[in-house]
């Protein structure tokens, strides 16, 4: 395509001193915007924010840009970091260019026809094996020392997300306030802190076929240096999602023959970092939470006619029933 939305194609190849270039819009994608483009040559790939109500400290290029440059000569598998361009008079927006990498983001089980069961317990052991790589980084041997804040990290993440739903706050949601509150409440301590991806999951990787492998964790535009459980609690929301196999948190993917449970990716976990994951009730609650906000501002932001692509419509149902798993995660940590 030459005309797309949030897209000046034009525009981007003058700033980039390049000829015409076509483009096309990735799907699937709920928060920031991805494409693919070129000039007939050279391909890459672009990231901007949303269009219309971007939260503050949401969607923040330069954040995903840094961590994908340090991350480059680690076991951290990510793409190349090409060019960061923050003066939002070239397309409307800040974005960053990187390389375009192999494979596919597995959101649906149509998308897996070819994985045995096999392949599925080996991918799930790598996804969890990918994360222990990531929290193992030193953040001050790839110069992210000052990434992040790890003092107060949860109680700032309770309060952070507890504003972002304010933000996005348009229809009565049941339960959402107690959620928040018990959460607040219940704050744990936290271990050490390590780089955290903040938004880890199965279809924020890319997975190729032959060899199975993960060629690119993606989407690190919540990345910080925090506590390593919120990773794991928010992956085990996304792994056991809704309980359901087709609800549009997992997609239906990791209930295939195969996957490990969200359990077992935990004690995975557990077995490969050492760390004491016995009170991950708090984190899986807040990831609940988390995801409950997230879905919240998309259906706002679907609402107000700021979304680009197919499928939004839909998903404003499930931030009450993301409500009520929290509530009953905190009540079974309690």
């Amino acid at each position: 395509m030459t005309d797309l939305p949030g897209l000046d194609l034009q525009a981007l190849a003058a700033h980039l001193g390049t000829g015409p270039l076509t483009g096309e819009l990735f799907r699937g994608g709920r928060s920031n915007l991805t494409y693919r483009v070129s000039d007939g040559t050279r391909t890459w790939v672009l990231r901007r924010p949303p269009l219309g109500h971007v939260l503050a400290t949401a969607h923040d290029m330069a954040r995903e840009f840094r961590v994908i440059s340090a991350l480059a000569n680690t076991t951290v598998p990510v793409p190349g970091a090409h060019k960061l361009v923050e003066d939002t008079s070239v397309i409307g927006a800040p974005f960053y260019l990187m390389e375009e990498m192999p494979g596919a983001a597995l959101r649906e089980r149509s998308q897996c026809p070819w994985i045995t069961p096999d392949m599925a317990r080996t991918l799930s052991e790598r996804l969890v094996d990918v994360l222990a790589d990531l929290h193992s980084v030193d953040p001050a041997s790839v110069g992210l020392e000052d990434f992040g804040r790890p003092e107060g990290f949860l109680a700032r993440q309770v309060k952070r997300w507890g504003k972002q739903l304010d933000a996005s706050r348009s229809r009565d949601l049941p339960g959402i306030d107690e959620l928040r509150d018990k959460l607040a409440d219940t704050v744990p301590d936290s271990p050490r802190a390590a780089i955290i991806h903040g938004d880890y999951r199965l279809d924020n990787a890319l997975v190729t076929q032959d060899p199975l492998a993960i060629s690119a964790v993606l989407d690190w535009e919540m990345a910080t240096l925090g506590d390593p459980l919120a990773d794991l609690g928010l992956l085990y929301v996304y792994w056991a999602g809704l309980g359901a196999d087709n609800d549009p948190i997992t997609g239906g993917v990791t209930s295939l023959p195969g996957f490990l449970s969200a359990d077992e990716l935990v004690a995975r976990y557990t077995a490969r970092t050492g760390t004491d994951t016995s009170g991950l009730g708090w984190y899986i609650a807040f990831g609940y939470f988390k995801l409950a906000v997230i879905v919240e501002g998309i259906h706002f932001r679907f609402a107000s006619g700021k979304t680009v692509g197919a499928g939004f419509e839909k998903l404003g149902a499930f931030t009450v029933p993301l409500v009520r798993q929290g509530l009953a995660a905190a009540h079974k940590e309690l």
